[in-house]
């Protein structure tokens, strides 16, 4: 399916989550049929979960690529050790697929004259980190989460044309990581003899407070927001001065929601109704704040409030 003439791309991020491997497999052929345009690959978030290996990535690559797929291979968020260097830096001189860099140090091992993707980890906050980072052969930056549409309006104004802009606009959004592993804390396990426990959870741990409101998700390394971002309703009103909408796996539902952001794009549904069935894809509800300038869980209905 040709994108030249739509007003965005529809973008699939890496997989936060530790599934495994056959899972994974049937996942991926799963996306192969969608509309999507751009799928990242690769273990961002945590080192041990080697159901993949390097091969493993690259035959799912291929097989995306056929079927007329842009691939990104993504790098970790948090590196902590020599081989997660060693492996990063075999990502980053794969020679075929474009990198997402998620960690200055992956940066770095582009060497500067490597054209990169800045994923939402590094942070590009303003006009002058951007133009840094452009210096070093970005070509591509996704926003920061907590961005909202005003600032990040402002900053890829300063940006040359050629320079694409990512907003993540479905899925719980990644809020911080740490060297501690928050589920081997939650079961009373050692770090160092997790045994993968984050496989027991598809979508991952949920946190509530203590008044039994569900809060943050815990994800091995990684905590997460338990409502997920939606911004279906302000990518279909045109407002949103991005070129790709990004989405984050999840265990059920992804090609569904894939095809129903394809409709809002191509204007071939009923946009209320369209809508209101992503949200069903929502397990605890969906959100929208950051991008209106407001507290992140909150939910905005009107889409100019920016």
């Amino acid at each position: 399916m040709s994108t030249a003439t739509l007003p965005y791309k529809i973008s699939l991020g890496p997989l936060q989550y530790h599934w495994p491997k056959q899972v994974m497999l049937d996942f991926y052929r799963d996306i192969e049929s969608t509309d999507v345009d751009i799928v990242y690959l690769g273990e961002t978030v945590c080192s041990k979960r080697r159901e993949f290996d390097y091969s493993d990535w690259m035959t799912v690559a291929e097989h995306l690529l056929d079927k007329g797929k842009e691939v990104v291979l993504s790098t970790l968020v948090l590196v902590e050790a020599r081989s997660e260097m060693g492996y990063m830096k075999r990502l980053c001189d794969n020679g075929q697929f474009m990198v997402e860099a998620n960690d200055m140090s992956a940066v770095r091992l582009l060497g500067g004259d490597t054209a990169f993707i800045g994923g939402a980890t590094l942070n590009i906050q303003n006009q002058d980190s951007l133009r840094i980072l452009i210096d070093q052969g970005l070509v591509r930056w996704v926003a920061p989460h907590e961005m909202s549409a005003s600032v990040m309006t402002a900053v890829a104004a300063q940006s040359p044309q050629q320079i694409e802009c990512e907003v993540f606009g479905w899925g719980r959004m990644p809020m911080a990581y740490s060297a501690r592993c928050y589920t081997t804390r939650a079961l009373d396990i050692p770090k160092d003899q997790c045994k993968n426990c984050c496989i027991q959870y598809e979508d991952g741990l949920m946190l509530s407070t203590r008044d039994d409101e569900e809060f943050l998700v815990i994800n091995g390394i990684q905590t997460m927001s338990a409502k997920t971002t939606c911004l279906a309703r302000e990518f279909q009103s045109g407002e949103h001065g991005a070129d790709i909408l990004r989405i984050n796996p999840q265990a059920k539902g992804t090609s569904s929601i894939i095809g129903l952001l394809d409709q809002l794009r191509n204007e071939s549904g009923n946009a209320a109704t369209v809508i209101n069935e992503m949200a069903k894809y929502a397990p605890d509800g969906v959100c929208n704040g950051y991008w209106h300038g407001e507290p992140g869980m909150d939910y905005c209905e009107d889409t100019a409030s920016q």
